[in-house]
């Protein structure tokens, strides 16, 4: 079987994945807190919402996590595979619509939000973080064939591009006073993250090397 790694090396794999896994769980935990705490200080829907993405993210991870562990048989495994990506699918979902009417919301009542260096420090950070965790555990999911695994990576790779949305609705905010470049910044998002929470609830999320549970 193309992918399919040997009876000996797929125990290392999974072992791999629950430390990758824990170590996601821990940095989005911090980032979560920081954000939502620096957001809400500043009055920044976009540094909220990345926050809450970490959160929801959380979520993701767990269900990766839970995935990992049901590796050893087959049975479970397959049914692991299938609410995991459910777990993923409906937290991209959740994230897609607080993002979407808060954004709205800030637009439409003008509220500009003040100038956020450690929401700016955050971004960086995770833009330079999150990247490195990703492409580690998307080798873990072709290694294992994992669709679960490569959704939950894809949710990271998702998180490095709200980094940068992020940033620049940040950036734009602190040196030119563009209010509007924060909630705007915001709403890019959502059209990434309605497609990824579909495909991810119809087992297709992107993988060159998996297929989805039948």
């Amino acid at each position: 079987m193309s992918g399919q790694p040997a009876a000996s090396h797929r125990p290392a794999a999974v072992h791999r994945g629950r430390w990758l896994t824990w170590a996601t769980i821990g940095y989005n935990g911090l980032e979560g807190l920081l954000s939502v705490g620096a957001g809400l200080f500043a009055g920044s829907i976009a540094l909220v919402g990345f926050g809450l993405d970490s959160f929801i993210e959380l979520t993701a991870s767990g269900a990766a996590l839970w995935r990992l562990h049901r590796d050893e048989d087959a049975i479970q495994r397959e049914q692991a595979e299938r609410t995991a990506l459910r777990i993923i699918g409906w937290s991209f979902l959740a994230l897609a619509a607080y993002i979407g009417v808060e954004a709205l919301r800030s637009l439409l009542t003008r509220t500009p939000p003040q100038v956020s260096t450690l929401g700016i420090a955050i971004a960086v950070a995770s833009l330079g973080v999150m990247p490195l965790l990703a492409r580690a555990k998307r080798g873990v999911a072709r290694q294992l064939e994992s669709p679960a695994l490569q959704a939950e990576a894809r949710q990271t790779d998702i998180c490095m591009y709200l980094s940068g949305l992020l940033l620049l609705g940040l950036a734009l905010n602190a040196l030119f006073g563009w209010w509007w470049a924060d909630p705007g910044s915001a709403l890019l998002m959502v059209p990434l993250i309605v497609w990824e929470g579909r495909e991810t609830l119809r087992g297709r999320p992107r993988c060159d090397d998996c297929s989805p549970p039948r």
